[in-house]
């Protein structure tokens, strides 16, 4: 590849050699995150299969710690592999990533469960989701600077967007490859062992993936500094060590990533466990609303990435968060109007109380299920939120036995201690069910109330501001950074932001849900980044369409 090929002609067509770049990449990439996202998509049945051994609403959150640990990891990944990517290459860096990636997924298929070998299953689950996000950590970066290095000067936002769509696609692919083995089986034998079967696909996607790559050739930005011997020889202490340069990870980290980042796991991902989780929609109408929202908004990642080569990225990413800071109440209350409306008509005509002494009250995160939460605060807390049940707190005077209101019914809890042979657990348990039937709260959404064009408009809105965020944002970071240290200096930020702030926001979310009984709180950690991300990026992100990213 020549250095002439590399700048291109701002306004002449792609060539076949930038067409081939754009989808070898794009293509491996939508695999990687493909394998990536199968654990998101089937978090409900993973958190029975493997975290068996605690109650339900401890399991799935320990089921999003397990998908969140593939994050958490994601920037030290990122460090790896970015030094590896400055120093030996781009291409057989990502590479390597890839098949680090595919070979973990396929073993999450043999896997055996907890009821076959206990805790081990739970601990090298944890251990197979570390190796896919130090994987991850090493992909992103590798291959949006390999197609911005390849682009004209004046398409970097439009072909470095074809790699923003691959996140999207990958969760798409794995949406559609679940919902194709779901119609093809009965419910109890898809959660029994079907849902293994996307797993041991990947093994096909990977060989796949790996051939593609091996007819690359490396990016012709790195193939001159190589030529120069300008390379970097410390890019770590380089990237990191002097202010110049590390005065700009904080400022994309902080003005772009973590807002962009949240913005995404919830258009995408939190999105999908609110209407499951909460709203009782079943998974397989839910992974189709969301699939059919995200085939409408794909093609916007793209438009998105055209206009900011035009009118910047700044701009673009900087709405996105704030619409989504500004929007996202009334469009998860807009979901459950349109995705239950019988959860909505029961708290409003029946509200449900906790009425409890706030010393008694646990915070219930034990995911390890080694403490046992027995107050009588702790039992109708814990009954609330295994079904789902929106609800608000009343203290109660000190020493008084926690109660439930539903409605003008009351429903005396127990302490768990004193229960020795189940008697007031099973007599609450029955008066609290009846209690909410009375009150006309669902035990699921019924399919025939579903307002399915509303519900795919509210979750494509969601989308929309996914991809006003995260389209530009590959040019954005690529052209922030020099060429010499441009992969280690690009992946850290985008891996902290993605990995940590985004990463988490399902387990967060869920968590503080679980606790408070409203189902809308969670949503504040996204607004609260977001509106931060916005007020950062304004002061002090800078515009950079017009930059040339040459050594």
């Amino acid at each position: 590849m020549t250095e002439a090929v590399a700048a291109g002609t701002g306004n002449g067509r792609m060539t076949r050699e930038e067409r081939r770049v754009i989808f070898a990449s794009s293509l491996g990439t939508v695999f990687e995150w493909y394998d990536f996202y199968l654990y998101g998509s089937l978090a409900a049945i993973i958190s029975v299969q493997f975290f068996s051994g605690v109650n339900p609403t401890a399991g799935f959150i320990f089921a999003l710690l397990a998908f969140a640990a593939g994050f958490a990891v994601r920037p030290f990944g990122a460090i790896f592999f970015g030094r590896l990517g400055d120093l030996v290459g781009r291409k057989y860096t990502f590479l390597i990533t890839i098949a680090i990636m595919g070979v973990a997924t396929f073993t999450v298929g043999l896997l055996p469960s907890y009821a076959t070998i206990g805790f081990a299953a739970p601990a090298i689950l944890i251990g197979l989701r570390l190796l896919q996000g130090l994987a991850l950590g090493g992909e992103y970066g590798g291959a949006a600077i390999y197609v911005a290095e390849h682009a004209p000067h004046a398409k970097r936002g439009s072909y470095t967007a074809w790699i923003q769509t691959t996140a999207t696609l990958g969760l798409f692919l794995s949406l559609l490859v679940i919902l194709s083995c779901r119609l093809s089986m009965d419910k109890e034998s898809f959660e029994s062992w079907g849902w293994r079967i996307p797993f041991l696909l990947s093994i096909l996607l990977l060989g796949i993936s790996v051939w593609i790559r091996l007819k690359l050739n490396e990016s012709p930005l790195f193939q001159r500094m190589k030529e120069e011997g300008t390379l970097s020889k410390a890019p770590l202490k380089e990237s990191f060590g002097e202010w110049k340069n590390l005065k700009i990870v904080l400022i994309a980290l902080i003005g772009l990533t973590a807002g962009q980042a949240v913005v995404w796991y919830t258009g995408q991902f939190y999105a999908l466990f609110f209407l499951t989780q909460v709203l009782k929609v079943d998974g397989q109408t839910a992974n189709i609303l969301i699939g059919v929202a995200l085939l409408f908004g794909v093609p916007f990642f793209v438009i998105f990435g055209a206009l900011s080569d035009r009118i910047g990225r700044k701009p673009i990413i900087m709405a996105g968060c704030l619409l989504a800071a500004l929007t996202y109440f009334p469009l998860f209350a807009a979901l459950t109007h349109f995705a239950n409306p019988a959860l909505e008509e029961a708290q409003r005509l029946s509200p449900v109380v906790v009425v409890a002494d706030a010393r008694e009250c646990s915070f219930q995160f034990n995911p390890v299920g080694t403490a046992a939460f027995t107050t009588s605060c702790d039992v109708a807390k814990s009954a609330l939120a295994r079904r789902g049940i929106p609800y608000s707190n009343t203290r109660a005077a000190a020493g008084a036995t926690a109660h439930v209101e539903v409605g003008e019914t009351r429903i005396a809890s127990f302490d768990a201690a004193d229960d020795a042979d189940g008697a007031a657990r099973q007599g609450f348990e029955a008066a609290l069910a009846d209690a909410l039937a009375q009150g006309g709260y669902p035990a699921s959404a019924d399919p025939d109330a579903i307002n399915t064009p509303m519900v795919v408009l509210v979750l494509f809105v969601l989308v929309l501001y996914v991809t006003m965020v995260y389209g530009p944002i590959a040019a954005t970071l690529v052209e922030l950074f020099p060429t010499r240290i441009r992969y280690t200096s690009l992946s850290l930020p985008y891996h902290i932001g993605n990995g940590w702030f985004g990463g988490f926001l399902p387990t967060v979310a869920f968590a503080i849900v679980a606790a408070s009984g409203n189902i809308y709180s969670g949503l504040w950690y996204p607004v609260i980044i977001a509106a931060v991300t916005f007020v950062v990026g304004m002061i002090f992100v800078p515009e950079t369409k017009d930059r040339s990213i040459h050594p």
